[in-house]
């Protein structure tokens, strides 16, 4: 007699799936619940801690920007020209402020795409932020504002004003921290090492600085680059007549700084508008824009147009920045200027 089998419909082999799954559900469901909630909180950041996280890498990049001075190692190269033939600097301050504060960033938030104006592969993972937030920051800002980190790009400066930085002109340097949110800058912050005054803002939330009470147009003194002038002093003058007064200063960060309320700096100059003719890195500029955002300023390309801080790292627009102004009359005032040739 033929042995017998078993046989199964196939609506008992769907129920005895369906069962099979639903112990593995329940054994197993804490444990996908718990990475999943893991995975999501992994993927989101609060804007304060990386304010506060920007603050301390701007100043742990400044320790060692002034340390290197200090001991007067520099140890300078040229990394190549800029357009107006001028060298560009690279020093152990540069690259030794870059290690710490690229570092910092990358060790705390490793998902956060990161920019910096000097690439190195040195990896120091003992480099861990304090979990510090400021008490300026704390009083001012609220927690919890989280944001998706795919959302975030960070650009570092870890020592701008690289030629002044050479000539002992140390008013000029600092070193620089901006985040932006698809694109638009919402923190900033710029750190002076041989003042050890540190400048921050949040975009719409608050600042440690503010603007000064009052500013001018009739004419305006515009603050330029010494370094890389080109024909911007003939571009100033056009715009706003012969008898425009000029600052020469060096650093994009300290042009900035020069168009607020700085009266706790000493020997800190003074402008109502920043204006630059030539090609310019995001990592210069990116910080200065939050904080003249934040005072309710603009800071533009020359043709009045906004800068993507989620792309490619050259702005070819130039800029004008202002604070206090009406920023539109500001544009109409300026010649056209012929992007190819500068």
């Amino acid at each position: 007699m033929a042995p017998m089998g078993i046989r199964l419909s196939p609506l008992g082999v769907a129920v005895f799936c369906l069962l099979g799954v639903g112990v593995i559900y329940h054994l197993y469901a804490g444990v996908f619940s718990s990475r999943l909630a893991a995975f999501r909180q992994r993927r989101k950041v609060d804007l304060r801690d990386l304010l506060a996280l920007s603050v301390e890498a701007a100043v742990l990049g400044g320790k060692e920007v002034k340390k290197v001075r200090e001991e007067n190692d520099l140890k300078e190269r040229s990394k190549g020209k800029t357009k107006e033939g001028a060298n560009e600097l690279l020093t152990m301050g540069d690259l030794q402020s870059h290690r710490k504060m690229y570092n910092l960033m990358r060790n705390t938030f490793p998902e956060v795409t990161v920019n910096s104006e000097e690439r190195d592969d040195v990896v120091d993972k003992t480099i861990t932020w304090s979990r510090n937030i400021p008490t300026d920051i704390a009083k001012k800002i609220q927690g919890g504002k989280d944001v998706p980190v795919e959302s975030v790009t960070v650009w570092i400066d870890p020592l701008d004003a690289t030629q002044e930085y050479t000539e002992n002109l140390l008013k000029y340097v600092t070193t620089m921290v901006c985040v932006a949110l698809e694109g638009k800058p919402v923190l900033g912050v710029i750190h002076q090492p041989f003042t050890g005054l540190t400048a921050w803002a949040f975009v719409s939330q608050g600042a440690n600085v503010q603007p000064r009470s009052s500013y001018s147009l009739t004419p305006p003194k515009v603050i330029v680059s010494r370094s890389h002038s080109g024909d911007v002093k003939a571009f100033v003058h056009n715009a706003f007549g012969n008898s425009t007064p000029i600052v020469e200063a060096g650093g994009a960060g300290y042009k900035v700084l020069s168009l607020l309320d700085m009266h706790t700096s000493e020997n800190m100059d003074q402008a109502d508008v920043y204006v630059h003719i030539t090609h310019i890195k995001k990592w210069d500029i990116c910080a200065g824009q939050a904080l003249i955002n934040a005072m309710g300023g603009h800071l533009t390309t020359l043709k009045g147009e906004n800068i993507n801080y989620s792309d490619t790292p050259l702005n070819t627009g130039g800029l004008v920045a202002s604070v206090g102004v009406d920023h539109k009359a500001l544009l109409e005032k300026l010649p056209k200027l012929d992007s190819e040739k500068h």
